[in-house]
C-alpha cells in the first residue's frame, strides 16, 4: 500500500529544488489582500474564521495538486469533463440549479455550499485540449488539419453552450480565450489558423453589428443594454452606466496612496458601488491603496501570469507547455477583463479577479491551477527537453 501510494505521488522522481515557493508566497500575499478587502467591503457580514478556513483549504490544494503527477492526473481527464460539463447544465436544468438573486442560473445549491461549476470547467477543458492535443499529435500524422480544429473546439464549445444558457456570457468568452491560446500555442499550424481567422473576424464584425439592430434574437436584453450602454455612456449614466461610474469616482479618489493612511473617518466612494465583493473588488482596492497600492498588487498578479509563461516555456514535456500556456491565458484574461470592467474601459460582466475576489469555488479552482502549475516545474526531464519543438 506505502509503495503505491509512493508510486502516486511520485516523491522521489521530483526536481524538488525547483518547487516554486515564490510562486505560493505570492498567492498567499494576493488571498490575505484580499481578506482585508472584503472585511471593509463586508463589513459584520466577512467572517474570518471562514476566510482563514478557505485560504487554508486553499494551500492544501495547491500542495495536494503540486505532488500528484499530472500525468497521472489527466488519465482521468474524461471523467472529470463528463461530471463538470454535467453539472453546468444542471444548473439550468434540474432543481439543484440557483441564481443566488441574480437570475442567473450558475450556481448548483448542496444546501450546506453553493458551487458554481463555471469555475471548475475552466481548468478541466484547459485539461481535456491539453490530453486532446497530445494525443492527436502522438498519432495523427495529419495533425495540422481541420479535423484537429474542429474536434479541439467541440470539446471546449459543449461547456460553454451549458454555461452560456445560465446567462454566463463572461465565463463562456473565458472559455473561448483559453481555446484561441490553447490553438495558438499547439502548432496546429499558421495555415490553419490563417483561414479560420480570415473567416471567423468578418462573421463576429457582422454579429456585432446584428446585435445593435432592433429586434435582434442573439442576446438577452439586458445583455443587449450593457453593450449599448456602454457604446453610448452618457445616454445611461444614472441608470446602466451608473455602477461603472461610481467605481472610476472612487478609484479616482483614491489618489496616489490610497485612504488607507488616512484613517477611517474619510468617506468611502466605494459605498456607491455594489458587487465590490467580487466583480467590483478592483474598486475598493483602488480607493484604499491607491495608484501605488494597484501598481503593486498588479506587479503581483504579473508575476502569477509571467511564472505560468516560464512554466511554459520549460515544461518538460509538450502536455505540460500547453497545460501551463492555457492556466496563464485564463489568468491574464480575467485581470484585464475584471479590471477593465471597473475601470469603465469594458463593458459591465461579472468575471472575478483571480485571488482577490470573494468566492469559494473561483478560489479553490485558482489555487487547483497553482498546484499543477508547480508540479509541472519540478518534472524530470523525459528525452526530449524541448517543450516548443513542434513540427
Amino acid at each position: 500500500m506505502r509503495e503505491r501510494i509512493l508510486q502516486w505521488f511520485q516523491f522521489k522522481r521530483y526536481n524538488w529544488k525547483n518547487y516554486d515557493v515564490s510562486l505560493i508566497i505570492v498567492v498567499l500575499v494576493l488571498t490575505l489582500i484580499s481578506s482585508y478587502i472584503l472585511s471593509l467591503v463586508q463589513g459584520r457580514a466577512f467572517s474570518p474564521l471562514r476566510q482563514l478556513v478557505s485560504i487554508i483549504m486553499g494551500l492544501f490544494i495547491i500542495l495536494f495538486f503540486s505532488i500528484i503527477d499530472y500525468h497521472d492526473l489527466c488519465l482521468y481527464v474524461p471523467i472529470f469533463y463528463i461530471i463538470t460539463t454535467l453539472m453546468a447544465a444542471a444548473t439550468k436544468l434540474t432543481p439543484l440549479g440557483t441564481d443566488q438573486g441574480t437570475d442567473s442560473y450558475r450556481w448548483l445549491d448542496f444546501k450546506v455550499i453553493a458551487f458554481q461549476p463555471s469555475e471548475v470547467c475552466k481548468i478541466v477543458v484547459i485539461l481535456a485540449l491539453a490530453v486532446f492535443f497530445n494525443r492527436a499529435r502522438e498519432k495523427d500524422q495529419d495533425f495540422q488539419s481541420f479535423k484537429t480544429f474542429f474536434a479541439a473546439c467541440a470539446i471546449a464549445l459543449l461547456p460553454t453552450f451549458f454555461i452560456l444558457i445560465q446567462s454566463d456570457l463572461s465565463s463562456s468568452v473565458v472559455i473561448i480565450a483559453i481555446l484561441v491560446m490553447m490553438l495558438a500555442c499547439s502548432g496546429i499550424g499558421y495555415r490553419i489558423l490563417g483561414t479560420v481567422a480570415a473567416v471567423v473576424i468578418p462573421i463576429v464584425v457582422f454579429l456585432f453589428w446584428y446585435i445593435l439592430q432592433p429586434n435582434q434574437k442573439l442576446l438577452k436584453g439586458y445583455q443587449l443594454l450593457r453593450i449599448t450602454s456602454w457604446l453610448n455612456p452618457e445616454g445611461y449614466e444614472l441608470t446602466l452606466m451608473y455602477q461603472q461610474n461610481s467605481s472610476v469616482v472612487s478609484i479616482a479618489s483614491g489618489k496616489l496612496y490610497g485612504k488607507l493612511l488616512e484613517g477611517t473617518d474619510e468617506v468611502r466612494n466605494y459605498t456607491n458601488v455594489g458587487v465590490t465583493e467580487s466583480d467590483f473588488v478592483w474598486t475598493p482596492i483602488s480607493e484604499e491603496f491607491g495608484f501605488v497600492g494597484c501598481l503593486l498588487i498588479l506587479i503581483l498578479l504579473s508575476v502569477i501570469i509571467i511564472k505560468c509563461f516560464l512554466a511554459a516555456k520549460n515544461a518538460k514535456d509538450y502536455m505540460g507547455m500547453m497545460i501551463a500556456s492555457g492556466i496563464g491565458a485564463m489568468l491574464c484574461f480575467q485581470t484585464f477583463f475584471n479590471i477593465g470592467v471597473a475601470t469603465s474601459l469594458l463593458p459591465n460582466t461579472g468575471l472575478p479577479l483571480p485571488f482577490l475576489s470573494n468566492g469559494l469555488s473561483s478560489l479553490l479552482s485558482n489555487m487547483m491551477m497553482i498546484g499543477i502549475l508547480v508540479n509541472i516545474g519540478i518534472q524530470p526531464n523525459r528525452g526530449n527537453n524541448s517543450s516548443f519543438d513542434i513540427h
